[in-house]
C-alpha cells in the first residue's frame, strides 16, 4: 500500500507524477500537486534533498490527501525525518546510504510505520563496478544492480518494495523489466527515463511502456516527459485506455479528417478535450467527419457524431438520435455528451443500489 493505493497483484495499474517544483517552496508545490491530481495521479512523488526540503515536505502533506513519495538519494536522515511527517513511500536506493547501522535504521523505521520502499536503479547512474565490468549500461547491469538492493532488504526480511530499472532507451528498459520480472515477485515501477519532450517522450513511452504492459510486466507507471508534470499524467491515462487496462474520462474515437468531411474535426475535437477534461466518467465517444466510416464507429460508442449534409447525426447508445445544425456544433455536442455522463452516473448508482 501507498497511503490508500495499493500496487501490485491484481490492483490496477496506478499512474504516477512528480513535481517540479522547489520543494522548499511548499504553496507552489501544494499547487502543483493539487493539479497533478485533480488530472487523475494516484501517486505523486516529491524530491527532497535536504533537511530544509523535509521539513517543507511536512507542511506540503498537511494540505494535500493524495499518497506521497519522498524521493531521497544517499541521507539517510532525511529519510527517517520524512517517515515521521508522514511520508507514504521511501524512494531510496539502500545500498547507496551508507553504513549498515544507517541502513537498518530507515528499514526499522519503515516497518514500524508501514512504509513501503521503491529501489530505482537508472542507467544514467550505474555503481562505478557496473559500469567497468559491462563497460556500458545494458539490461544485465541494470537489474544486477537492482538485486543488490533488493539483497539488502531481503537479508533484512523487508518484502514491502517496489523496484524500477529505467533507461532512456526503450530497448533497454524494456529488456531490463523483462529480466527482473522473472527474478523477483514484487511489484515493477515502470518508466522510460528522461524520454525526452511532449511529443517525442509520449512516443518513446507509449512504445516502451506498452510493450511491457501487453506481457502483463508493471503495476504502477510513470511517463516522464520535459513538460508540466500534468501532462505527465494525461499520456499515462491514455496509455493505460488504450490497452484497456484502467478507464476514466472520455475516450474520444476521431477521424484524422480528410475532404469529405462535413465539418472541421480538428477543430472540434480541441475544443471538446480542452472543454470536457473534468469528466470522470468513463464512456466513448466518437466524432466522425462523414458517413463512410462514421456511422459504424458512432453505433459502437456511448456517443457518437456523423458528419452530414445539411445536418451531423447524433447517435447514442447505438441508435440515431438527433440531428445537430453545423451552428454551435460544439456548443450543442458538449450539452450531449454531458448529459450522457450524468445519465451513466446515475445508472450506476441504481445498480450499486441493487447490490
Amino acid at each position: 500500500m501507498v497511503g490508500k493505493v495499493a500496487v501490485g497483484g491484481d490492483a490496477p495499474i496506478s499512474v504516477q507524477s512528480m513535481t517540479n517544483t522547489e520543494t522548499t517552496d511548499v504553496e507552489a508545490t501544494v499547487a502543483q500537486i493539487k493539479r497533478i491530481q485533480e488530472a487523475g495521479a494516484d501517486i505523486v512523488r516529491v524530491s527532497v534533498p535536504t533537511m530544509d526540503a523535509a521539513e517543507a515536505f511536512g507542511a506540503i502533506r498537511k494540505q494535500v490527501d493524495v499518497p506521497l513519495v519522498a524521493d531521497i538519494h544517499f541521507d539517510y536522515r532525511i529519510a527517517l525525518r520524512v517517515a515521521d511527517l508522514g511520508v507514504d513511500c521511501l524512494r531510496i536506493n539502500p545500498g547507496n546510504i551508507g553504513r549498515e547501522k544507517r541502513i537498518l535504521a530507515v528499514v526499522e523505521k519503515a516497518r514500524d510505520l508501514g512504509i513501503p520502499i521503491r529501489i530505482g536503479v537508472n542507467a544514467g547512474s550505474l555503481e562505478k563496478d557496473l559500469q567497468k565490468k559491462y563497460g556500458e549500461p545494458t539490461p544485465e547491469a541494470l537489474v544486477e544492480s537492482a538485486l543488490r538492493h533488493v539483497e539488502i532488504l531481503d537479508n533484512l526480511d523487508f518484502q514491502d518494495f517496489k523496484v524500477s530499472v529505467k533507461a532512456s532507451d526503450v530497448f533497454m528498459a524494456v529488456g531490463a523489466y523483462r529480466l527482473l520480472a522473472r527474478q523477483i515477485e514484487q511489484p515493477l515501477h515502470l518508466g522510460i527515463t528522461e524520454a525526452g519532450a511532449l511529443r517525442s517522450g509520449t512516443v518513446k513511452s507509449s512504445v516502451g511502456l506498452g510493450m511491457l504492459l501487453m506481457d502483463g510486466i508493471g503495476d504502477t507507471i510513470r511517463v516522464s516527459l520535459a513538460a508540466d508534470p500534468v501532462e505527465e499524467v494525461k499520456v499515462g491515462w491514455d496509455m493505460l485506455k488504450s490497452l484497456k487496462l484502467r478507464s476514466k474520462g472520455i475516450n474520444f474515437i476521431a477521424c484524422p479528417s480528410c475532404s469529405r468531411q462535413n465539418f472541421d474535426v480538428i477543430s472540434t475535437m480541441n475544443a471538446l478535450e480542452t472543454r470536457l477534461e473534468d469528466v470522470k466518467v468513463p464512456m466513448d465517444v466518437a466524432v466522425i467527419g462523414c458517413i463512410v466510416n462514421g456511422p459504424g464507429e458512432a453505433r459502437e460508442a456511448d456517443l457518437g457524431l456523423t458528419g452530414g449534409t445539411p445536418k451531423n447525426l447524433v447517435y447514442i447508445d447505438g441508435e440515431p438520435s438527433q440531428k445537430l445544425e453545423q451552428e454551435n456544433l460544439v456548443d450543442e455536442l458538449e450539452k450531449l455528451i454531458r448529459k450522457k455522463a450524468e445519465d451513466k452516473i446515475a445508472q450506476n448508482a441504481q445498480l450499486i443500489a441493487k447490490g
